[in-house]
């Protein structure tokens, strides 16, 4: 419009309640031009219309319809809007903070009035130096004080540290993923510790909390578990969270990886999941009967993976995000986001073959090429960056034999 009409200095689009939305941008504006219908009803206006009339510090015109307008007999589907205003709708509609969720007793009682279990799993390698933290923080609030968890897990992959025996000492169980499920293998990687922990945890909603956090708070539980109890559409939420060194740099608190090549790529490629603050962030869950339902990358990938596929399979009002405030992560060096970032790039590119939208005989490598200085001299390190994909854990017969299938 601006290009037409050069008095329009701005314009909006806002996915609510026209009368709303018209209603309170006439707090700065002293005249408005408002389209309507016809009423077949046979009054003059709408009500947003009527009211505005009646205003005496507005200078109002309505350019009416000869006919009622007549909505189509086939109602317009979400999925046939366009992109960005399903985006913003979705962003309005499933995005929390988690200070709606603070009232715990609320959630205890939707809980029990659901008769459902929450299982906390905690994916560990060699993290002695906050994992007590992290368990007594939560284990203290929300299993002592009020019992909202029913269970704390450690999956722990093969850690040389004391991170097993500081979680026994606090009384939470170790598992080591690699004897988990022997049957099958194992890899290694998070991903594959998320996957065989939806086998060990007993919960029907299942949440998975990153275990390098330096500021653990209960928050990062019922958070997550608020949307899940709440909503019953809501079968997959993730968190938001700003970090200190990134408060003020960036809106969205989000890493590097996350900015320069996951939410490129999500734009791209996915842009109904553009929503999405950190589609990277560590603390997240959901239902086991959706969780169940879809595969699991073994490593970095895990993520990526997990959303990618809940997406294709439940749609994007079954996903939900929680602001968590601020959260400070022990910090990775850029050697460790390379290869991280490699990990995520395996994952899109194999979803894109399995979408049919990357030719088969493409060869997706497995091997990254990482410079490492040494004495002044460049050398190539080879170093093996595999996503391997579990299949969903429903298809597995012990796990079948353990869970029975559960809708929420």
């Amino acid at each position: 419009l601006s290009d037409t009409f050069p008095e329009i200095t701005k314009e909006l689009q806002i996915v609510e309640d026209a009368g709303t939305a018209i209603l309170r941008e006439l707090r700065e504006h002293q005249a408005v031009i408002l389209g309507a219908s016809a009423a077949s009803d046979g009054s003059f206006v709408g009500l947003v219309a009527t009211l505005i009339l009646q205003r005496k510090d507005v200078t109002a015109l309505v350019v009416k319809t000869k006919e009622p307008f007549r909505l189509p007999l086939t109602p317009v589907r979400r999925s046939h809007l366009p992109v960005l205003v399903r985006v913003e709708k979705w962003f309005a509609e499933n995005s929390f903070n988690y200070r709606e969720f603070s009232d715990i007793a609320r959630l205890m009682e939707l809980k029990k009035k659901q008769g459902v279990r929450i299982s906390l799993g905690l994916p560990t390698l060699n993290h002695e130096s906050t994992i007590g933290n992290i368990i007594h923080s939560i284990k203290s609030s929300l299993i002592d004080r009020v019992p909202l968890l029913d269970e704390i897990v450690l999956i722990d992959s093969k850690s040389t540290d004391f991170t097993r025996k500081l979680a026994a000492e606090l009384g939470v169980t170790p598992y080591i993923h690699q004897e988990i499920l022997p049957g099958l293998g194992s890899i290694r990687g998070k991903g594959e510790a998320l996957w065989k922990s939806l086998y060990l945890l007993k919960g029907d909603i299942i949440i998975w909390v990153d275990p390098d956090i330096v500021n653990p708070d209960p928050r990062f539980v019922y958070g997550i578990a608020g949307p899940l109890l709440t909503d019953s559409r809501i079968k997959y939420v993730k968190s938001f969270y700003r970090t200190p060194e990134r408060a003020e740099a960036d809106a969205s608190g989000s890493d590097r990886v996350t900015e320069l090549l996951a939410r490129p790529l999500i734009n791209l490629f996915f842009p109904e999941l553009s929503g999405i603050v950190q589609p990277l962030s560590g603390i997240y869950g959901g239902w086991r009967s959706a969780l169940d339902q879809v595969p699991f990358y073994s490593g970095y990938g895990v993520e990526v993976g997990l959303m990618l596929d809940l997406l294709d399979r439940f749609g994007l009002s079954a996903v939900a995000q929680v602001d968590l405030g601020e959260v400070v992560h022990r910090a990775q060096d850029l050697r460790s986001l390379s290869k991280r970032s490699f990990a995520i790039l395996q994952v899109f590119a194999q979803h894109f073959k399995e979408k049919g939208k990357l030719a088969s005989e493409v060869t997706i490598e497995r091997t990254m090429k990482l410079l490492r200085l040494e004495e002044r001299q460049l050398h190539l390190d080879e170093v093996d960056v595999h996503e391997q994909q579990r299949p969903p854990m429903i298809e597995v017969k012990e796990y079948r034999g353990r869970h029975a299938p559960r809708l929420p």
